[in-house]
């Protein structure tokens, strides 16, 4: 109900950075842009992830609240990495395998990193709005620089290894596609995990710009790598019989999934 009465503004101003980002990953698509719709729908399965995770963090907060003493390490720790993280980026995952990973769209390597944030950037756009409309322009401008993007470099990291799953399944390997699918969830739920950590107070909070310069940079390098050596990962007739020694599913032989991480 607050967006009824919210200056109109301060929602422009929420998300406009969400809409930016969107739309330099859609540019970004090399081979074959994806369509608008599927990709509305990507961005409204981001929203609709907000109030699955919601309800997962409230339970989690309240049985977390019985068990330890707030505003320790170890409080802490629990919280970011093994509630919020998981419970934010499993909701993101879970719509977003249910939506693309038996679509004739999905026929490119990219498109895991299109959807995937896409999804990412759905889930910060509606948090971002319900922050700005309650604090101010002022948050509008942090979060534009922080939180925003940082959940697109989270989708960044989900959608590396989502592509590396797509792939290896449609290549016949099923163990190095379920490999990938943890890593999936693993890896932005440990960045996202990280990143809320690092704003509690403490010590550890000094790292948290040297660490967002690092995923941004990451992130955005990333994109532009697996743009440009975007490949199909589809596969009319994938071998009736998995083979191991095959070259195919030799993963020396598999284009770097990681590309950008070390650069």
């Amino acid at each position: 109900m607050y967006l009824l009465t919210a200056n109109p503004l301060l929602i422009v101003a929420a998300v406009l950075p969400a809409v930016i980002l969107m739309v330099k990953i859609y540019k970004t698509d090399s081979i074959e842009k994806e369509p608008a719709g599927f990709l509305v729908s990507l961005l409204l399965l981001g929203v609709f992830s907000t109030g699955i995770a919601q309800v997962v963090e409230e339970i989690g907060i309240t049985l977390l609240n019985a068990v330890f003493h707030k505003e320790t390490v170890l409080y802490n720790i629990i919280l970011f990495y093994g509630l919020v993280a998981f419970a934010e980026e499993g909701a993101k995952l879970a719509l977003l395998r249910l939506r693309t990973w038996n679509s004739a769209h999905f026929n490119c390597r990219f498109d895991a990193v299109v959807y995937s944030t896409f999804v990412s950037l759905g889930f910060a756009l509606w948090e971002n709005i319900g922050y700005v409309v309650r604090y101010g322009f002022m948050t509008a401008v942090i979060r534009a620089v922080t939180a925003v993007p940082g959940h697109a470099c989270f989708g960044v990291f989900m959608g590396i290894w989502y592509g590396a799953a797509k792939y290896f399944d449609n290549m016949g390997n099923p163990a190095l596609a379920k490999k990938s699918m943890i890593k999936t969830l693993l890896a932005p739920a440990f960045v996202h995990g990280t990143y809320d950590f690092l704003t509690t107070a403490g010590w550890y909070s000094a790292l948290f710009v040297p660490f967002i310069i690092f995923i941004f940079r990451f992130g955005f390098r990333a994109i532009n790598n697996l743009s440009a050596g975007d490949m199909r990962i589809t596969k009319n007739e994938p071998p009736e019989v998995y083979d191991p020694k095959s070259p195919e599913n030799d993963i020396s032989n598999y284009p770097d999934f990681t590309d950008g991480f070390d650069r």
